[in-house]
Order: C-alpha cells, then sequence, then structure tokens
C-alpha cells in the first residue's frame, strides 16, 4: 500500500510552471528628442536559472497570530543545491493595512494585509519573486517531528520561560538532547527567559546573546535537522503528506508537491548554505521599539553569493527596496 502510494507521488511529479516576470515595454519606433534613445532606457528580461525555484516559508506566533518564523529558500533541482535565509521577524518596513493603519514590523504584514502582500514585501528585500510559500501551523509542527520519532538536537542557550496566561512552560539546558513534537515547538519559540532578578516584567531578559538572529538561527536548523531525518524515511511518505495537507497553507499544487518530494529524496544535506540577514535590533522608528534595521549591502552579498539569487546575472543594488531609518548601528 505504501509502496504503491509512493510510485503514483512519482507519476504525478512534474516540473512546476512560475510566473514569467514581464518583459520591459517596447520602445516605439517615433523616438521624441525627450526620449532617451532605445539602447539607453530598453532593460532585457532577467533569465531565471533553469528549474530553480524560490520558497517562502513561514509560521505563525500562536498568541498573536503575527508570522513567527520566516524563511527564504532556493532550490536548484539541477545541482541540488538549497539556499537559506532567516528573516528576523522584526525587520522594519513601512507597512499600511487596508484600513490605513501604520505598522512597522515584517511581522505584522501577514495578519493585516495577507499572504500576497507578504510575499510582495519579501521580494523587496531580497530583490527577486518568491514563487511559492509554505505556511505550518504549530500543530502540523509538532506532528512532523513526532511522525520522524522525534528528534536528536542541541539547544544552545539555558531556556527557562514561565507564561501561565498562555499555559507555556519552557525549560531546557544547553547540550544535545532527545525532542519530543511538543518539546521541539517550545525551543523554536523560545525568545525570552523569566527567571531573571526581581519580579515581572523586570526577570525578563533574552534567551540569546544577540536576541532573536540567535532564535531564527535555532529555528532554521532545528527545522532542517527534522527535514534530514524526514528525507530519510521515504516509506513514512503518505504520512508527511497527510500531515502536510492538513496542516499547512500553500500555494504549491499536488503535482508541484509530488516533484519537490521526488527530488527531495536524493538530496545531500551538505549541500544547503544557511544564514540570517545582518542588522540592528535596536532601532525605534515612529514610535516602534525593536525594529530590525537590515543592512542593505549586506543583504545583497548575501543574496548573491550564497546561491540564493534564482537569476544568471547578479542582483543590483536598485532591486531591492529596504527600509531606512537613519538611526541604525552601522555595521563595523
Amino acid at each position: 500500500m505504501i509502496l504503491s502510494a509512493i510510485i503514483i507521488f512519482k507519476l504525478l511529479a512534474q516540473p512546476p510552471k512560475i510566473q514569467e516576470e514581464a518583459p520591459p515595454p517596447k520602445e516605439s519606433e517615433n523616438v521624441s528628442l525627450q526620449s532617451p534613445a532605445p539602447e539607453e532606457s530598453a532593460q532585457p528580461a532577467r533569465q531565471r536559472k533553469e528549474y530553480t525555484y524560490t520558497f517562502l516559508l513561514c509560521a505563525s506566533d500562536q498568541a498573536s497570530g503575527n508570522v513567527d518564523t520566516m524563511i527564504v529558500a532556493t532550490y536548484d533541482t539541477v545541482n541540488q543545491t538549497i539556499a537559506m535565509v532567516s528573516i528576523p521577524r522584526d525587520t522594519l518596513i513601512e507597512g499600511v493595512s487596508d484600513k490605513g493603519k501604520h505598522f512597522y514590523k515584517l511581522c505584522n504584514m501577514y495578519p493585516y494585509n495577507g499572504i500576497d502582500a507578504l510575499k510582495e514585501e519579501v521580494r523587496n528585500i531580497v530583490g527577486f519573486p518568491i514563487d511559492f510559500y509554505v505556511k505550518v501551523n504549530t500543530r502540523g509542527f509538532v506532528k512532523l517531528v513526532d511522525a520522524v520519532g522525534g528528534i536528536n538536537f542541541n539547544v544552545p542557550v539555558h531556556m527557562s520561560y514561565d507564561d501561565p496566561e498562555q499555559d507555556l512552560h519552557i525549560h531546557f539546558e544547553p547540550g544535545m538532547q532527545y525532542l519530543t513534537g511538543s518539546d521541539a515547538l517550545k525551543v523554536v519559540r523560545c525568545r525570552k527567559n523569566s527567571d531573571g532578578p526581581g519580579v515581572y516584567p523586570h526577570n525578563i531578559y533574552d534567551a540569546y546573546p544577540d536576541a532573536d538572529i540567535g532564535r531564527t538561527n535555532t529555528q532554521r536548523e532545528l527545522i532542517m535537522t527534522v527535514l534530514k531525518k524526514a528525507i530519510s524515511q521515504p516509506l513514512n511518505l503518505p504520512t508527511y503528506y497527510d500531515i502536510f495537507m492538513e496542516n499547512v497553507e500553500t500555494d504549491l499544487s499536488v503535482t508541484d508537491l509530488a516533484f519537490f518530494a521526488d527530488k527531495g529524496l536524493s538530496f545531500d544535506f551538505d549541500n544547503v548554505t544557511a544564514t540570517s540577514l545582518p542588522g540592528d535590533g535596536t532601532v525605534s522608528y515612529k514610535g516602534w521599539d525593536w525594529c530590525y534595521e537590515l543592512y542593505p549591502d549586506q543583504v545583497l552579498d548575501i543574496v548573491n553569493t550564497s546561491g540564493l539569487n534564482p537569476y544568471t546575472t547578479d542582483i543590483t543594488a536598485d532591486m531591492l527596496d529596504i527600509t531606512q531609518s537613519g538611526t541604525a548601528k552601522q555595521p563595523a
């Protein structure tokens, strides 16, 4: 039965079709004296690498509904490489809701304006379109970890946080340890500790020395650990598919899923590059504290050198639209 399901899945596999970017407008044959010459204004359409696809992977915060985890990934299915970059949830943006409410953190874009607006804002940051999105709920994440039999994971920092209102209690010490699905969810959620001196809220402090950057690294590494173990158990593919369909919001079709699943079964995780977008997380902007202002030059370098760029030519600075406050600490 399982073998039959895998065979059917493979037969369904078809390379996804992505929406081509609109070509530049054709120049009129009658060029006025005020118009630039065609060779000066024409911009050739950028060429995509063959069978290379871009994704936005995200998960929502249980309490607020904001997007808590955001990872952009580029999968080159020809060369079998994946590049991943985490975007901090508090990344500074200029956001406006449909009702005219202004907001200034990337994590708020989804609850205010939806997934398409979030994809477009991420495109502004990285300079290339997002082909597909995958948004998983916490229930699906827990089920997937349990379906692979749990994971062994190196918890990087002391974690001690209690929130009776959410019935949330996180207690882990650094080091390699076995995590169930519910354990893994607690690890990726942990941002703050509550065992500092004094009483609430004075006893709250960052769990990571580099604040949310450390947490995004942990999230990405834990997700990779789960995926690596899942791929090592191909006979569980029907179970993974059921979990995916019940707990994931996506614009991937069944044939798209079959294509990527088929390619993924032979993927070598040594061919993954992963990092986080650099910036300053201490920025205050228009009354919003602790915004994360990205460093555009460093973002551009990461996009072009990490394998994230899906084009055959480099992305240029004018293709990025990254909000700047003018007050961020500049990188050394």
